[in-house]
């Protein structure tokens, strides 16, 4: 059985994205194919072995660091943690689990499982230390990977690759730093006009994005600070704040979601812990000055400003054959709720005003048109196994790429599993082909050819076993069923929970039904996967009524090569 080590964790602000993902493969993985090892990658560069019962904990700072090195005002990360010795740190980790250096990760563990993301995790940066250390990892290569964190680059890759009629301009920290605003903004304006979007270009999950929509300087000087990790506090404001502000305060400015994050920088001087900034502020504001400007020590060195595109919004997976042939899964739009104004962290991670919409809405020559400039994004921009490439469709019907993601979200929610479960593929079919596609991409390197080959070789084959005693068993049947809308969905959750279970284990076949009113009585129709996936019974027995968009039709039938690698499609 194959050790998978699972990294989750790490520096970048997407840590509990990251940690997030890494609960859902620890839940998902085919328990009869692989040993799922957690390893929890701090911000300070350490690698635990972490107590596996602590993945289950809803944030990070709920066990790290331990309660009793926080006080009773703020929630910090490790990072915030000052005047500690080595054998407070060392106290620290053993109480979660055990450091591992990456020359004994091959005790450990045969693969890792990258469930990490943002800078330092997508960059390129553990994939080349992972070579290095002859370590087989998930995604793409080094190439791919320093692609897909740079979206600067991405533009200029993406327009030599499928053309891209989209103005974008990049402004550099120093620029902004020793030029006018005015000047500035009057510059953008010229370049790319209004409406634009500012983004941090090395960072994840939408964060680190702004939206200017009218002709405003303060608009526009804050969607840069934004975009720089600058925040900034006004005077007149601060001493209006109850001391229950002041602390509200730094502790959004400590959370990753909403805030800059911890160290920052403020008068000349760095800060680690928001208690001692808070101490330096009460007394920075009885001066007379008029605001208090605020860095994050992890910020950027220019922004990246691109033309708002008008239109509709799509994301589509692309991954590979068994043989490495490209395939596009099918586009998926992102319907926003009028009421967000910018798709960012919080409204993709945290808000219920965004839904999915699978394959979007368009026509069939416009969905294939997608996934075809996805697939020659794919191959020319150099990446593989999968890669998650975001874009636009026009109001004029004009396809425009942008923001390829090269390791795409893992929570059971996430687009990517959404998408591969249109061709029949479970959380932990997914899972499964993570891995076993990224062994066949390491092999492409000229490192360790042979001993990966060898570990290929060896997990093709027990997939191949694992289906075969599958196909010989009596499946299990599982029932949606309810007598009004509230039990449906009850029973929907519960069956979904059974049959991700089921297939966790990876030792039991099983297949999902549900009952559908017709005149004569009612009658069981098999759900399929995606069915099943969906986020509701609501949204599951709308897909059976609407029957097969031509579109997944069609892509199910191109991508028949997986579905049968990995399922019982092919005993069917």
């Amino acid at each position: 059985m194959m050790r998978i080590g699972i990294f989750f964790g790490g520096p970048a602000r997407e840590r509990e994205i990251s940690f997030a993902g890494g609960k859902t493969a620890m839940a998902h993985i085919n328990q009869a194919l692989f040993q799922p090892v957690p390893v929890f990658v701090d911000s300070l560069g350490n690698f635990i072995l972490i107590h596996e019962e602590l993945i289950h904990a809803s944030s990070i700072r709920d066990f790290y660091p331990p309660k009793r090195f926080q006080d009773d005002i703020f929630s910090v990360y490790i990072e915030s943690l000052k005047d500690l010795s080595a054998s407070d740190y060392q106290e620290i980790i053993s109480e979660i689990g055990q450091v591992i250096h990456p020359h004994q990760f091959t005790q450990y563990f045969d693969f890792v499982f990258l469930a990490m993301h943002g800078p330092a995790a997508e960059d390129g940066s553990i994939q080349g230390m992972l070579e290095w250390y002859g370590i087989p990892y998930s995604g793409p290569g080094l190439l791919g990977s320093s692609i897909g964190i740079d979206k600067a680059k991405q533009n200029d890759w993406l327009k030599k690759s499928v053309g891209l009629d989209k103005k974008y301009f990049v402004l550099q920290r120093e620029d902004y730093e020793k030029y006018g605003r005015e000047t500035l903004f009057e510059q953008v304006k010229k370049e790319i006009g209004i409406p634009f979007v500012a983004k941090a270009p090395h960072q994840g999950s939408s964060i680190g994005l702004a939206f200017v929509k009218k002709d405003s300087l303060e608009d526009f000087d804050k969607a840069i600070k934004k975009c720089l990790f600058i925040q900034e506090i006004y005077r007149e404001d601060w001493l209006l704040y109850s001391e229950e502000d002041k602390l509200s305060l730094l502790q959004k400015m400590v959370n990753l979601d909403e805030g800059i994050g911890f160290p920052v920088r403020f008068n000349h001087q760095n800060y680690q812990h928001p208690a001692d900034l808070l101490a330096s502020l009460q007394e920075y504001f009885k001066l007379s000055v008029t605001k208090a400007s605020i860095h994050s020590i992890h910020s950027e060195d220019a922004i990246l400003l691109e033309s708002f595109v008008q239109g509709n919004e799509f994301s589509c997976g692309v991954i590979q054959s068994p043989k490495g042939q490209t395939i596009a899964l099918p586009p998926t739009e992102i319907v926003i709720d009028e009421s967000v104004e910018v798709f960012d962290f919080n409204a993709k991670y945290k808000s219920k005003a965004t839904r999915k919409r699978i394959p979007m809405e368009a026509s069939l020559a416009h969905l294939q048109q997608i996934q075809l400039m996805v697939c020659q994004a794919f191959d020319d921009l150099g990446f593989g196994v999968c890669t998650r490439i975001d874009g636009f469709l026009a109001e004029n019907g004009q396809i425009v790429l942008h923001d390829p993601n090269t390791i795409p979200g893992m929570s059971p929610s996430s687009l990517i599993f959404k998408q591969m479960a249109e061709i029949g593929l479970t959380i932990t079919d997914s899972i499964t082909y993570f891995i076993r596609q990224s062994l066949r991409e390491r092999m492409r390197t000229g490192k360790n050819y042979h001993a990966i080959r060898k570990q290929l070789e060896s997990l093709d084959l027990a997939i191949s076993t694992e289906l075969q005693a599958q196909s010989q068993q009596e499946k299990i049947i599982l029932e949606i069923r309810g007598s009004n809308a509230k039990e449906l969905e009850a029973s929907f959750d519960d069956v979904k929970k059974q049959a991700n279970a089921l297939a966790a284990s990876g030792k039991q076949a099983f297949q999902v039904q549900t009952p559908i009113l017709v005149e004569e009585g009612e009658i069981m129709v098999v759900v399929n996967t995606a069915q099943w996936n969906k986020d509701s019974a609501t949204e599951m027995l709308d897909s059976i009524s609407k029957g097969v968009h031509p579109l997944i039709a069609q892509t199910h039938q191109i991508a028949q090569e997986i579905t049968e690698f990995y399922t019982l499609a092919k005993k069917a």
